[in-house]
């Protein structure tokens, strides 16, 4: 059992520039933001003057709502722009925005998941179909389609599909199966449906809320979710990546969990997804558990 950590390294639009005092300043194409960040637990190395004076927005939090605040922009900063990201022959483009809830609709430690579910689909026969569920702006969606996968990318948010679509087109790809709906009810209608996938791609977030109000607790609710899955997956030329974010979870518990109630496969990897800021300080961004067979 080897628990690996990993950090994308082809990132030529990302950079984690400082991190410290439950926050991170970030380099997103040519622009620099600040955002709360709770496992940055340790002291920034520069100091606030230097975050405030860099940062071209910065994220504060309304003291009525912690989920919830406003952007702190400086003039030139754009409410919306592009970055790009490449592997291999995957060339991705996605349009980011500043959201009231800290996103920017990219999560750039994923982009080693990218690589993996892009190598994983290369390697299969033509036709490869792939199910993306809680698939936010679609990061994971592009690198399968990019592949040459048939991909179903799933999401309660309809705002948050239509991203996808954009960074879709943004991307010069098509064909994609669009579906907003909650994504435990949708995967229980696929195993009545007999529907099977090579490749299952599972993203989802502590809590949620499907678009009819559905109740999404991850603890409560992995496991019918992953039984399902077992039933969608093809037990042959098939892969399952799994990412968990919530703090206090690990990547022991999501490999136990999957081999429990889906199976072992012909290999496996697991561990934290992180990337070191400019002061060589490793920041953990979440666990990532997957297998192929």
């Amino acid at each position: 059992m080897n628990i690996k950590l990993i950090s994308p390294t082809q990132w030529k639009d990302y950079e984690l520039i400082d991190s410290g005092h439950f926050e991170k300043l970030e380099r997103f194409g040519p622009y620099l933001i600040a955002r709360p960040e709770p496992q940055a637990l340790w002291n920034k190395s520069l100091s606030e003057a230097e975050w405030t004076k860099r940062a071209d927005a910065y994220f504060r939090k309304d003291k009525r709502n912690e989920e919830k605040g406003e952007w702190q922009c400086k003039p030139l900063m754009p409410q919306q722009w592009f970055v790009t990201y490449q592997y291999q022959e995957m060339h991705l483009r996605m349009r980011l925005g500043l959201t009231s809830f800290k996103h920017v609709g990219l999560f750039p430690e994923q982009a080693e998941n990218w690589n993996f579910i892009y190598s994983q689909i290369k390697s299969m026969p033509v036709g490869a179909k792939v199910l993306n569920l809680f698939a936010y702006t679609g990061g994971a969606t592009l690198a399968a389609r990019s592949a040459g996968a048939e991909v179903t990318h799933v999401d309660s948010v309809k705002p948050v599909v239509s991203w996808s679509r954009e960074n879709m087109e943004a991307s010069g790809l098509n064909d994609v199966r669009w579906i907003v709906d909650d994504a435990l009810k949708f995967v229980r209608r696929e195993v009545k449906r007999g529907k099977k996938y090579n490749g299952i791609l599972l993203d989802p977030p502590a809590y949620g809320r499907g678009p009819d109000g559905e109740k999404w607790i991850l603890e409560e609710n992995l496991n019918e979710l992953l039984s399902l899955c077992k039933q969608l997956l093809t037990p042959e030329q098939s892969f399952l990546v799994l990412n968990l974010y919530s703090m206090g979870l690990s990547a022991l518990l999501a490999r136990t969990t999957v081999q429990q109630l889906i199976g072992e496969g012909k290999g496996e990897q697991f561990g934290e997804l992180y990337f070191t800021d400019s002061f060589g300080k490793s920041l953990p961004l979440g666990v990532y558990y997957r297998f192929w067979r």
